[in-house]
């Protein structure tokens, strides 16, 4: 059966574990707690992965180990690796146009500024058409202040209600697999106020 790739965004290394950055990061360890899975090094992707499969689906969860703005490097080489097509991607990164622990589906378009998704739109040779799934860590009152403030660890409240949040998405792969994409976009935006569907 075809897969589904899904890589979660981030900066490797502990000085930027739990940062709000690495939201992306966060959701694929948690679904590695959900299905009892442990990523493990892979050196051909530039980064660490894991599978899960049922009779009815099939997930591939990325960690890439390369900083945010390359990660696109670790991208293209695992729709190498694992032979998967961008329609076969979701990408999970950090929004900072969302309130905190807010999240959003977006079926394609641009980077909006956020240099992981620029870089991998780069890899993939102008290619946008991959899903993503957005998880918003809010904005600093200062424009100038965004690169201390995404690179920090947000407040502990800030961060249990984001973490709280995700954790209401853990079944979001399953759900694409199962009931395709509008379907899955649909079922998240009727029954949680905080998404939209922006497909």
């Amino acid at each position: 059966m075809e897969p589904l790739l899904i890589a979660g965004l981030g900066n490797p290394g502990d000085e930027y574990k739990f940062t709000r950055h690495n939201a992306g990061l966060d959701f694929i360890n948690l679904l590695c707690d959900k299905y009892s899975l442990r990523l493990k090094k892979e050196n051909q992707i530039l980064g660490y992965f894991a599978e899960y499969e049922t009779e009815s689906y099939k997930l591939i969860l990325v960690a890439p180990s390369t900083y945010m703005n390359e990660s696109g490097l670790c991208i293209s080489k695992c729709m190498k690796f694992f032979n998967v097509s961008t329609d076969q991607l979701l990408i999970v990164h950090d929004e900072l146009d969302l309130p905190n622990a807010s999240m959003k589906f977006k079926e394609s378009g641009g980077h909006g500024g956020h240099n992981g998704l620029r870089n991998i739109i780069d890899h993939l040779k102008g290619d946008n058409s991959f899903k993503r799934l957005r998880i918003g860590i809010g904005k600093p009152t200062k424009e100038k202040d965004t690169i201390s403030y995404v690179l920090k660890k947000a407040p502990q409240n800030d961060r249990d209600d984001l973490i709280q949040n995700l954790y209401n998405y853990l079944d979001v792969g399953e759900k694409i697999m199962n009931d395709g994409w509008q379907k899955t976009v649909m079922s998240f935006h009727t029954s949680k106020e905080e998404t939209s569907n922006e497909s």
